[in-house]
C-alpha cells in the first residue's frame, strides 16, 4: 500500500530510524551517570534525614527510592528489604535495590509520560521544571543565531562566489579562520577584550544583577545589553561555516553548462545569483542537518562561558553537584530537539530537492 504514496514511505522511514536512535540516546543516557558510585538517595538523606527519627527517616528513604524508581517493590507496592552488613561487618536490613533493566524500564516509562525524575541537588524540584526555566534563555540564543548565521552566511558565500575579486579574497580567508575557531575560544576572547579590556559589555549574566524580571523596557534593555557577547560568541562562526560551504557549492553551480548559457542570453545578473543561490542552497540544507549538534553543543559551552542561565549552565551546575538526574533531563532534551531538527531538515531535502525526490519516487516504484 506504501508503495502507492513513495513519499510517505520516505518519511516513516526516516521516522523509524530517528526513533531508533532516539530510543538508543535514552538508553546511553540512562546508562551513562550511572556508572559512578554515587547513590543520589543516600546524598540527599545526608542532607534531609538530620533531625528525624529512625522511623521517619526509614519512610523518608523509602519514599526516595520510590520516587526515583531505584527500589524493588513488592505486589502491594512496598519497598522489598534485605539482610546485608555494615562497614562494622553487624547485620542491617536495607531496602533492595532493583535491577538495572527494572529501572530503565521504569525510566522509560516515565520519559514517555513527561516525567523526568527529581532534581538531586534541588529535592524535591522537579527535572521538568528546571529545564522549563532554562530553555528559554537557550532558544533566545540558539535560534537567531542558527537562522540569522545560515541566511546571512549562504547570502555572503553566493555573493562572494559571484563577485569574486577584492571581496571574496578578504572575505573567504577571515571566514575560513573563523570556521577553525572553536566556540568556546572565540567566546573568551570577546570576554577579554570587550569585557576586560574596554569594559564595553558585561562578561556574565542575563541581565543586570539588581535587576527582577519584569515587562519593562529598563529589564529589556538590560537584556539586550547582555545578550551582545553571548549571541555574537556564536553567531559569527556559525555564518563563516555557512557562508565557505554556499561559496564552494556557488562556484560549482557557477561553472555548470545552465549557468554559462543563462550569461549568453544576457539575464540579469540578479537573475542569474537567484539561480545559483537556489540551486547551491540545497545541499546547505543538508550540511545544516549535520552540523546541528555541532552548533547547539558549542552554543551550550557558550552559556557555561557567560554564565547566561540556559540549559549549559543547568547543566554544568548539576555536574558539579553530582545531579546526575538534572544531567539526563538536559541531555535528554537537547538530543530530542536535534534529532527532531534533523528529521525536519530531512523531510524538508526530500520536499525541495528535485533529485532526492526523483530518487524517492523511483525507489517506489
Amino acid at each position: 500500500m506504501l508503495k502507492q504514496y513513495p513519499m510517505l514511505r520516505y518519511v516513516l522511514q526516516k521516522g523509524f530510524w530517528y526513533l531508533l536512535t532516539f530510543i538508543v540516546a535514552v538508553a546511553i543516557n540512562f546508562t551513562l551517570p550511572r556508572l559512578g558510585e554515587n547513590n543520589p538517595v543516600d546524598i540527599i538523606m545526608g542532607k534531609a534525614a538530620q533531625g528525624l527519627s529512625p522511623d521517619e527517616a526509614k519512610l523518608k528513604k523509602e519514599s526516595l527510592l520510590k520516587a526515583f524508581g531505584m527500589a524493588e517493590l513488592d505486589d502491594q507496592g512496598n519497598v522489598v528489604y534485605e539482610m546485608t552488613k555494615d562497614p562494622e561487618g553487624k547485620d542491617v536490613e536495607e531496602p533492595k535495590l532493583a535491577s538495572g533493566i527494572s529501572q530503565f524500564f521504569v525510566y522509560i516509562g516515565n520519559v514517555f509520560q513527561g516525567d523526568l525524575g527529581l532534581s538531586y541537588s534541588q529535592y524535591p524540584k522537579p527535572v521538568v521544571e528546571i529545564i522549563k526555566e532554562s530553555i528559554p534563555w537557550t532558544l533566545a540564543i540558539q535560534f537567531p543565531t542558527i537562522v540569522l548565521g545560515w541566511i546571512v552566511g549562504n547570502l555572503l558565500g553566493a555573493f562572494a562566489a559571484y563577485k569574486r575579486g577584492i571581496f571574496d579574497k578578504v572575505f573567504f580567508p577571515v571566514a575560513m579562520f573563523l570556521n577553525g575557531v572553536p566556540y568556546f575560544v572565540f567566546g573568551m576572547l570577546l570576554v577579554g577584550l570587550f569585557s576586560i579590556t574596554l569594559g564595553w559589555f558585561p562578561a556574565m549574566g542575563a541581565y543586570g544583577p539588581d535587576m527582577v524580571p519584569t515587562f519593562s523596557w529598563e529589564f529589556f534593555k538590560s537584556l539586550g545589553f547582555y545578550y551582545v557577547l553571548p549571541f555574537f560568541s556564536c553567531f559569527p562562526i556559525l555564518l563563516s561555516g555557512q557562508a565557505t560551504g554556499m561559496r564552494s557549492m556557488s562556484i560549482y553551480e557557477l561553472g555548470t553548462d545552465y549557468m554559462k548559457y543563462a550569461k549568453w542570453l544576457g539575464l540579469r545578473e540578479g537573475k542569474i545569483i537567484s539561480y545559483v543561490f537556489r540551486n547551491a542552497m540545497l545541499p546547505q540544507l543538508t550540511g545544516l542537518a549535520q552540523s546541528l549538534g555541532t552548533m547547539v553543543g558549542g552554543a551550550l559551552i557558550t552559556e557555561m562561558i557567560f554564565s547566561y542561565p540556559g540549559l549549559g549552565m543547568a547543566m554544568l551546575t548539576a555536574i558539579q553537584q553530582n545531579d546526575y538526574a538534572t544531567i539526563q533531563g538536559c541531555t535528554l532534551m537537547i538530543s530530542t530537539c536535534v534529532l527532531l531538527a534533523n528529521f525536519a531538515v530531512d523531510v524538508l531535502i526530500a520536499i525541495f530537492d528535485p533529485r532526492v525526490k526523483a530518487g524517492i519516487q523511483m525507489g517506489g516504484k
